[in-house]
This record gives structure tokens, C-alpha cells and sequence, in this order.
């Protein structure tokens, strides 16, 4: 048995700098991996899907320009966007063995159980330490569908593996994954169908979200079918077929299922070290991180934190200071996040409705894509701008940006808000004309005065 100052579980954004950080402090370190080094984020999420998107959306903007005059022919070598897509990833995954490596970082390539509250265990490997670290992620949630669990299904796992278009592709789910890599395959020439259990795309959004998401994905030529569930799935001659709710019945050669996310904590072996996990089987934690074990801490999404690969890193920064003994916690700074569909959507903060429900006293402001001069101008009209403050105070409490290239505008709230700043500071900026970000101010100056449009209902 080996003796280590600290054990991380999983190589995941949060799991490899704090490894490393602690490995050149001077301290003994042991890391195990059961997969590919890099956690989802490098492998299987933002690393790969937006080199792929990369492609997707030059395509989709190419075919869309007509209306501005320019009629282009599009042709799409996937072969070649799925060799850069992978060459990307591996890439990735090489820096963060490399950096794991010149950290002094003993990695162990094997799935890791606990023994004992401090002992942990994995391929020939037993190690024990008095600070452990908890960075296994989550896995795609598949549903108990009839027939699924014998076919040739995609998951966002394996999408990046692909060789071939599929003519036909079949997504079963409307969240953010789904919504990406569905509008994806379908610029690159896909047929795509969007199989939506409840009546909206991204229903943890606002409804009008939903509703110009959905406008787009009709201008991509994507099949939206609401309100149906899928009862039975068949798989013969390379070819799905899906059984639907209302009696209708859909084919397609690839089958995408992306309803959710489950924790990766089955293999852990929790109860033997005495660690809690919830309901749903995530690691319970404080405020600081810690389990119901002291010295063994989860950061991430396996903890139930927002799954977003810049949360898990902060996760990391926020852990390392506690450590240290250092005031931090859980949720200690803004948070922002994006989904990268065309239009995008760019998120911080409170929407008006969850404003409310905490007790704000809360107004907001919108302004269509289609009033800003840069928008009209490239064709990019579709979506909105909206801000939601406190009334008495002027604290900029959240906003929601569906556009063109929001998840970088909504930086400028973030770090308004991060600095505690009120909307009159964005109202009293003068940004360039004409930009997208010029309309951020003009979108201020909406609060000013009685005579202020309301948001619609949400």
C-alpha cells in the first residue's frame, strides 16, 4: 500500500490543475483515471463540440446568407470535419498528460473505489492519503426505452467517433447537448427530427428563449415534434425506427440521446467509506466542499454543481484556498454560462421570474435583435436582449442575451455584477457604433423613466 498526501478521483477541470498545483508545492500525489485524461470537457463536451460546431455553423451560415444576396452551393467534406474535430481533441488530451507528467503527478489508469474512508483502490494500486478529492463527473442519463438498449445509439460519448453523415438523424431530448449537436448534423446536411417530451427547446430557459430557438431550428430545416415521447425503439439494416406517443413513427440512421446527465459515483463504492450521496446519487457536500467524510472533499458536477467546465475550474481555485485557509465556498462568484446553438444564448444571473420568487423586487427590460443597427445589418435579427435589476437599489441582477456571438457579450454583466455595479454604470457607457455590444447601454437606458416597456410574460 502507498502513502500519499492527496488523492483525486478523476481528471476532470477541476481534478488536474489541483493535482498538479499540489504535485509542484512538493507534495505526493495520486491521481486515477479510469478513461481518457481530461474529463468530459476535452473528450467528450466543449473541446470537441465546438470544433465540430466550428464547421456546422460556417455551413449554416453560408447556406442562410441568400437572404442578403449571396447564394452559395455548400459542400461538406465530414470525414474531414471529424478528422480536425478528433485531432483537436487528441491534442488536448496530450497537453493535459503532459502537464500531469512535468507536474510530478503519479497518475493511475484505473476505475477507483474507496476501501476505506482514507484508502483507495484501483487496478493493483492501493493508496492512502488524508485528503481526498472527489472529480468523477456525470455520464449521459439513458432512459429505459424499450428496445434502446440494444441498438447502436449515440450518446455524446461516442458522437465525435462518427465516420459518415447519417442522412437521417433521430434526437431524443431538447436540452442544450441535444439542441447543439442536432442543429450541427443538420447544417452539415443531416435530416433532423427533435423528439421534445414537454411543449418548448430548453425548457430550463424563459419561454420566448425557447420560442426563437425553435424559429431557428425551423429555418435550419429541423423537424420539431412536441409533446410526444418515444414508447419503443427498433434497429434493422442500419436503420432506427421510433415508436412515438401520438402513434407516429420516425426512421433515421443515427439515434442521438441527450435527456440528461447521472452522476459517476456507482463505482466509487461511497458506502464503504461512509460518504452520502443524495437521491439521486450525487456526493452530498457543505459549503466548503467537504463530504459527510472530513478530509474528502467532490468538486464539480458530481457534486451537483452547475455542469460547466469554467465551474468545475473555479471549483478547483475555490477548494485550493480552503485548503489554504482561506473564506471561500460553494457559490461565491456570478455565474454565467451559454448555449451554443445559432442564435446563442448568453445567461447571468436571475431571470425576472426567479428574481421575484427569491423575494426581489425585480423589474426587467427587452429590446429585439431587430432594433439593433449591427443585427439589421448582417442578417442577424433573430433573438433579444434583456436586463433584470432590483428597483430600489439599481443591482443588476440578471440577464438573458439570444443572439448572435452573446456568450461573449454577456461578459460585460458578469463583470458588472461581479463588481457589484449598477445599471446606470452600463447606461452612462458609450460603446462603439456599430457593434452588437452597443446596444448593451441602449438596453440601460430602457430603465430610465415611468415610461418603461415590460417584459412579456414568461
Amino acid at each position: 500500500m502507498e502513502t500519499a498526501d492527496v488523492i483525486v478521483i478523476g481528471s476532470g477541470q477541476g481534478g488536474i490543475p489541483l493535482a498538479a498545483d499540489f504535485a509542484q508545492a512538493g507534495g505526493k500525489v495520486v491521481l486515477f483515471e479510469r478513461d481518457a485524461l481530461g474529463g468530459s470537457c476535452v473528450n467528450y463536451g466543449c473541446t470537441p463540440s465546438k470544433a465540430f460546431l466550428a464547421a456546422a455553423h460556417a455551413a449554416g451560415r453560408a447556406r442562410l446568407a441568400a437572404k442578403l444576396g449571396v447564394h452559395a452551393q455548400v459542400e461538406v467534406d465530414f470525414a474531414a470535419v471529424m478528422e480536425r474535430v478528433r485531432g483537436i481533441r487528441s491534442q488536448f488530451n496530450q497537453g493535459t498528460q503532459r502537464r500531469l507528467e512535468s507536474a510530478g503527478v503519479k497518475v493511475v489508469c484505473a476505475e477507483a473505489a474507496f476501501a476505506d474512508p482514507h484508502q483507495v483502490v484501483g487496478g493493483d494500486v492501493t493508496v492512502t492519503a488524508p485528503t481526498i478529492v472527489i472529480n468523477t463527473g456525470t455520464s449521459a442519463l439513458v432512459p429505459k426505452i424499450p428496445g434502446l438498449a440494444d441498438t447502436p445509439y449515440l450518446t455524446n460519448h461516442n458522437f465525435f467517433d462518427q465516420q459518415t453523415l447519417p442522412p437521417r438523424l433521430l434526437v431524443i431530448g431538447a436540452g442544450y447537448i441535444g439542441l447543439e449537436l442536432g442543429q450541427g448534423l443538420a447544417r452539415l446536411g443531416s435530416q433532423t427530427h427533435l423528439i421534445v417530451r414537454g411543449d418548448r427547446l430548453l425548457s430550463q430557459e424563459e419561454a420566448d428563449v425557447s420560442a426563437v430557438l425553435a424559429e431557428a431550428m425551423q429555418q435550419d430545416g429541423i423537424s420539431v415534434h412536441f409533446n410526444v415521447s418515444t414508447e419503443q425503439v427498433a434497429h434493422s439494416d442500419g436503420v432506427f425506427s421510433l415508436s412515438l406517443s401520438n402513434g407516429e413513427t420516425l426512421e433515421g440512421e443515427a439515434l442521438l440521446v441527450v435527456i440528461g446527465r447521472t452522476p459517476n459515483t456507482r463505482a466509487l463504492h461511497a458506502a464503504a467509506a461512509g460518504i452520502e450521496l443524495d437521491s439521486q446519487d450525487f456526493v452530498k457536500i457543505d459549503n466548503q466542499f467537504q463530504t459527510s467524510v472530513p478530509g474528502v472533499y467532490a468538486i464539480g458536477d458530481v457534486a451537483k454543481q452547475p455542469a460547466f467546465t469554467h465551474v468545475s475550474w473555479e471549483d478547483y481555485r475555490r477548494l485550493k484556498a480552503i485548503l489554504n485557509g482561506e473564506a471561500r465556498t460553494r457559490s461565491d462568484r456570478v455565474l454565467g454560462y451559454a448555449t451554443y446553438t445559432e442564435p446563442q444564448v448568453g445567461r447571468v444571473g436571475l431571470t425576472l421570474e426567479q428574481a421575484q420568487q427569491q423575494g426581489f423586487k425585480a423589474r426587467c427590460v427587452t429590446m429585439p435583435m431587430a432594433h439593433i443597427a449591427r443585427a439589421i445589418e448582417w442578417g442577424h435579427d433573430l433573438g433579444f436582449y434583456r436586463l433584470v435589476v432590483e428597483q430600489d437599489t439599481d443591482q443588476i441582477l440578471g440577464a438573458t442575451l439570444v443572439g448572435y456571438e452573446t456568450a461573449e457579450l454577456v461578459h460585460v454583466f458578469l463583470a458588472l455584477m461581479e463588481a457589484k455595479a449598477t445599471w446606470r454604470l452600463l447606461e452612462r457607457s458609450v460603446h462603439i457604433h456599430p457593434t452588437y455590444g452597443e446596444a448593451l447601454p441602449s438596453l440601460a437606458r430602457l430603465l430610465i423613466g415611468d415610461d418603461m416597456p415590460s417584459c412579456p410574460n414568461m
